[in-house]
């Protein structure tokens, strides 16, 4: 199934099931915005990480990762400036095909990906979760905020993308999760990488831990 897309490039990368709050203050995605109002429900738009560069322009496609995610919106706060606060929850995966750039604002073909669970994932499951407590324990102990303990979903499709959004990772390792095809691929990877950063904080217990001292990851 595809579908044509407004594109929101970002320095980062949506999950399935998260939740992802945005101000808009650029007039492209101002119009990107006010033109998803004007359409009606489901209103949503797709979000891909950019590779490298910053700015979206010409050429912009070769700056855009292969893979995103449907950023389905479930508010909007308009603020007396024209700009907006937006609150959205990540879809469906996508695989991005050509970029229209005839708007102010990008628009791709998208063709959704399924959500699988793949090949046995519970042996992975386990031992995701088994690290993941105590990537958090050691993130607590080097003195980072960490919230409330995260309630860890059975189903191995959920726990794989709150795992992939909840760790602190760079951009490449979080996009490689996002394209990983099914969720036990994506767990053996996570445990890889959990494995990875857990021996980093134990030799230097110095780490960033942003992304669970603003409170920025919420499963839907």
């Amino acid at each position: 199934m595809t579908e044509q897309l407004p594109l929101f490039p970002l320095g980062t990368v949506l999950f399935p099931g998260l939740m992802l709050p945005l101000h808009l203050f650029e007039e492209r995605y101002r119009l990107l915005l006010r033109d998803l109002l004007d359409r009606p429900e489901p209103r949503r738009f797709g979000i891909v990480a950019i590779e490298f560069g910053h700015e979206v322009g010409a050429g912009a496609a070769r700056r855009l990762a292969g893979v995103g995610c449907v950023a389905e919106l479930h508010g909007v706060t308009a603020l007396e400036d024209g700009r907006f606060d937006i609150v959205t929850v990540g879809g469906r995966r996508f695989r991005r095909g050509a970029v229209d750039d005839t708007l102010p604002y990008l628009r791709a073909e998208a063709e959704l990906l399924p959500d699988e669970a793949g090949p046995n994932p519970e042996p992975h499951a386990g031992l995701v979760k088994r690290l993941f407590t105590l990537y958090r324990r050691r993130l607590a102990a080097t003195g980072a905020e960490i919230p409330e303990p995260i309630d860890l979903p059975a189903d191995p499709v959920k726990l794989s993308y709150l795992v992939a959004a909840a760790v602190v990772l760079d951009l490449g390792d979080k996009q490689r999760l996002l394209e990983a095809e099914n969720a036990t691929t994506r767990l053996r990877l996570e445990a890889k990488l959990l494995l990875r950063e857990n021996r980093l904080i134990g030799a230097v217990p110095a780490v960033p831990a942003s992304q669970f001292i603003d409170g920025g990851v919420h499963l839907n």
